[in-house]
């Protein structure tokens, strides 16, 4: 029971006030006109005064309250390293014994990895702990981590200590891999910097400092092997070689007792992009459809284009003077064997053989086409001439003969089976809305030029299922075959057009490589949390994929066809890190989020963020390697650390479960010693 005086006024206390201010005014007068009953007068005002602030005995029935410690439990990722685990889990079940022997109560939290790769938010959990339970119960707080917290410039108003058992050993090793610098964009064939180090964290044995090897692979090709010096900054020279994503791909090899190898690699992707697209277009006899072509090209300002036509062909006769047909003589030899390498697609539209050109620049284009070049022709009736450009060396690597016949009746053009899951013709009646009430996807063609498939892929047929557009590799390079000239009527919007641009595009940019266009492929996309595996492939099924996930397991992902040409999975809520897949064929890899998280930048335990933390409030931080420490109970501003044990705060909090209030003097009383005190005043005025 606890005991107290206290006040409870019997009037509204300026009111009491006021009465005082009277009463003494009243004494002033007397005292003023020399009454000797004034003391009398001034000891009775007192009593009724005292009378009215009712001075009372509060009694209380408390019930003690026992104190609270919180812990908070880090379940982060470098957590789950070495034998962290082990350690955490025997500290718990100690301190649960310890702070149960000392009388308190125990509430625990842990903390993962928070979203948004933002790392291990002790003090967060910390102030929402606090916030749930009453101020005055709590004897101290308690983290067990490895001392890699994120928000230690978040520490709560704390009444009592912070204390913080370290996990992790002494002896603790790690190798990490940063990219200090790496671009979003570089130009194809030039060469960019990316820098690169590798740090070194703790306890280095002294035969695995200095050097270490580091495996580089670009695209998923095999990687190439380096030995490079640890702690320095390396700039590290690359020249891309295709556009679109260029994964590159780092990766350190495990080294014998370090902690993890999750800090071991990273992925870089960088978009290529082509500084200027250079495009020869060699025109026969003119026609409505070239300016179809030399429009489409010019429209795209990062494309340079040379095209060369033939206005008058060597054997016509209209009587002009060759002197008067050009200010300077055309650079073929220049344009066809000099600088032919140069070009990134080169498109003949019906051209025809007419003396201009010899066969040994023929050649040279065939050749320019194997060591990695790209061709297109787009064929009219010239093509099934005996002037053809067929009955020239490029007829080795054309995937169409033609045979002499030109169709010359509409058809709709159409996409092949095989179309419809390459990527150049997948999908392509989707980009053209055709007209009202029209039973076809776009307009008609009116002429074809027949062809014998020799090789390549027919991706679109016309009349008879004749081949229209073949794709093919020769060598390192590409071919495209168009067998018709029509293709203009759809940039005419003949019977509502259809898509050309599209079509034309998605052709071109095949051709040179473009990776979102080839055939096959293993391509993975993340969203949020989500990664989706794409296998685009002609064949009709697909293999089944591989995934090794961050923390190095591995799970198999059965596709599923989506569209023709295309299967695919999904891995929802996967974790941050780096992914690699494999169906036995193809590989690519894939960071979600940085390919080291946060959690991995420094995995050796360490007391250095959590000194500050805990050092004002008189805690401690201690190594679980070194033993348990000893829980006891201090009082509250004493030091709450020593060598070898942790001091919990005695609070003394309380329930109140009843309250009396008993009036020292009874009213009464105070009116008797009032009234007698008043006599006095009277009695002794009288006698004067």
């Amino acid at each position: 029971m606890a005991q107290q005086i206290l006040l409870d006024p019997l009037l509204p206390l300026p009111l009491i006030y006021a009465l005082g201010v009277l009463t003494a005014l009243i004494v002033g007068l007397a005292l003023w006109r020399r009454l000797p009953g004034w003391p009398y007068r001034l000891a009775a005002g007192a009593v009724l005064l005292a009378a009215l602030l009712n001075p009372s005995l509060q009694s209380e029935e408390r019930e003690p309250l026992s104190d609270i410690v919180l812990v908070v439990v880090d379940e982060s990722a470098s957590q789950g390293l070495s034998d962290r685990p082990a350690q955490t889990a025997e500290s718990l079940a100690r301190l649960e014994a310890e702070v149960g022997a000392l009388g308190m109560e125990m509430r625990v939290s842990t903390v993962g990895d928070a979203p948004d790769n933002a790392g291990t938010l002790l003090m967060e959990e910390l102030t929402r702990m606090m916030a749930e339970e009453p101020r005055a119960r709590i004897a101290g707080a308690i983290l067990v981590t490895d001392g890699q917290l994120h928000d230690a410039d978040l520490v709560p108003d704390m009444p009592a200590p912070i204390h913080a058992l370290l996990t992790g050993r002494e002896g603790d090793w790690d190798r990490r891999l940063v990219i200090e610098n790496a671009p979003a964009f570089a130009i194809i064939g030039e060469e960019f910097q990316l820098r690169l180090r590798l740090e070194d964290q703790g306890a280095v044995p002294s035969g695995l400092a200095g050097r270490s090897e580091i495996l580089i692979a670009i695209d998923g090709a095999e990687p190439q092997s380096f030995t490079v010096p640890v702690g320095e900054t390396l700039n590290l020279p690359l020249t891309l070689e295709h556009a679109g994503q260029n994964v590159i791909q780092f990766v350190v090899p495990e080294a014998e007792g370090e902690l993890t190898d999750r800090n071991n690699a990273a992925v870089v992707q960088v978009n290529g992009i082509r500084d200027r697209l250079r495009v020869l277009l060699v025109s026969g006899e003119p026609h409505p459809g070239q300016r179809t072509w030399r429009n489409l090209l010019k429209s795209d300002p990062s494309v340079d284009l040379v095209h060369f036509t033939i206005l008058r062909p060597p054997d016509k006769q209209d009587g002009v003077p060759v002197t008067e047909l050009s200010l300077i003589a055309f650079p073929t030899r220049e344009l066809f064997m000099e600088a032919v390498d140069e070009f990134d697609l080169i498109i003949f539209d019906r051209y025809q053989r007419r003396g201009i050109l010899p066969m040994l620049y023929i050649d040279n284009i065939r050749r320019y086409v194997v060591d990695g070049g790209a061709l297109l022709l787009a064929a009219g009736p010239d093509f099934a001439s005996a002037a053809s450009l067929y009955r020239t060396p490029l007829s080795e690597i054309l995937p169409g003969r033609p045979t002499a016949r030109v169709i010359e009746e509409p058809f709709l053009p159409e996409i092949s089976d095989l179309g419809q899951r390459h990527p150049v013709t997948a999908g392509l009646d989707a980009e053209h809305t055709p007209l009202p009430d029209s039973d076809q996807p776009w307009g008609r063609w009116f002429r074809q030029i027949e062809l014998t498939a020799q090789g390549g892929q027919t991706v679109m047929t016309g009349v008879d299922d004749a081949p229209l557009l073949m794709l093919d590799r020769v060598g390192e390079g590409r071919v495209a075959l168009l067998a018709s000239d029509h293709a203009w009527l759809w940039d005419r919007g003949y019977e509502g057009g259809g898509p050309q641009l599209e079509m034309l595009r998605r052709l071109a940019h095949w051709m040179m490589g473009e990776p979102d266009l080839e055939e096959e492929a293993l391509v993975a996309r993340a969203d949020g949390q989500t990664v989706t595996v794409t296998r685009r492939t002609l064949a009709d099924d697909a293999a089944d994929v591989t995934v090794t996930y961050p923390d190095g397991t591995e799970d198999v992902l059965a596709l599923e066809e989506t569209s023709p040409g295309r299967h695919t999975a999904e891995i929802d809520g996967a974790a941050q890190g780096l992914y690699r897949f494999t169906d036995g064929t193809l590989e690519t890899v894939i960071a979600l989020g940085p390919a080291a998280p946060r959690e991995f930048e420094e995995t050796i335990a360490s007391d250095a963020r959590l000194a500050p933390v805990v050092e004002p409030l008189t805690g401690a931080v201690l190594r679980l390697e070194d033993g348990f420490p000893d829980l006891r109970r201090v009082a509250e501003g004493r030091n709450a650390s020593g060598r070898g044990w942790i001091g919990l705060t005695t609070r003394e909090a309380y329930l109140t479960t009843d309250v009396t209030v008993t009036p020292l003097v009874s009213a009464w009383l105070f009116l008797l010693v009032a009234s007698a005190l008043m006599l006095g005043a009277w009695l002794r005025e009288g006698r004067r």
